[in-house]
């Protein structure tokens, strides 16, 4: 599986990705000109792009990706939200239900961020065989998967470093309540990655680093201690 990060931050998030038949973007929150750029101007060659929730710095251009043809694939509580679902290139995904795209299949899952009906994503190459966790904006993962080869996870931010913050007054009190309640911690990251199928795990990306609340060095060295696998942090 080919990954492509184009952007991955608070100010704009997206990847490709692709298994050399197909190819899917993953979240558009960066103007649609970078991707464009960043894709080497062969938007073309992309089959669909996949939303996970709402807020702009994950969708800022899925209005103008629809009108260079590209297709959006995401939950009807999003599309509606954007104010897409009556375009003919939105595709309304529902959790649980798998939906083929090319060579992937997609299994769509609930997540939990305070946005009106956030996905995640489970992304299987037919062609390869591969399966491609995908997952941001979420302080939790109930679900537990099998065979897993890549896993794109948020690891925004360290619960000590947070703490800290508020200590010593770099970010107030409800700043930190509202980051805890919609964003995925290293510590319940880790715990997720153990109660999982790794067995199979061939890399990990770090996604959505907090600036200001995150330890790159030390959220790397921690993942690849408990996984052993190459970790990139984006």
């Amino acid at each position: 599986m080919d990954v492509l990060v184009i952007a991955s931050s608070s100010r704009g998030n997206a990847y490709r990705i692709s298994d050399g038949q197909t190819s899917l973007l993953l979240e558009c929150g960066i103007p649609a000109r970078e991707i464009q750029k960043a894709l080497q101007f062969q938007l073309y060659k992309i089959s669909g792009c996949l939303l996970t929730h709402e807020h702009l710095d994950h969708s800022k251009a899925a209005k103008d990706l629809m009108k260079k043809g590209v297709e959006i694939y995401s939950s009807k509580g999003t599309l509606e939200m954007l104010g897409l679902s009556q375009h003919h290139r939105a595709n309304v995904l529902y959790k649980q239900i798998t939906r083929k795209i090319g060579s992937f299949q997609i299994l769509p899952f609930d997540v939990q961020h305070d946005a009106a009906e956030p996905l995640g994503f489970l992304i299987e190459s037919t062609l390869t065989g591969e399966r491609l966790l995908f997952f941001t904006d979420t302080f939790y993962l109930k679900y537990t998967l099998e065979r897993l080869s890549v896993i794109m996870a948020e690891c925004n931010y360290s619960t000590e470093i947070i703490k800290e913050n508020v200590k010593n007054g770099s970010i107030p009190e409800a700043h930190k309540n509202r980051v805890i309640r919609s964003h995925m911690s290293i510590e319940t990251l880790l715990g997720f990655i153990k109660a999982n199928d790794t067995s199979q795990l061939k890399k990990i990306y770090l996604l959505h680093m907090s600036d200001g609340n995150s330890n790159e060095d030390e959220f790397k060295r921690r993942v690849q201690e408990v996984t052993g696998v190459e970790v990139i942090v984006c």
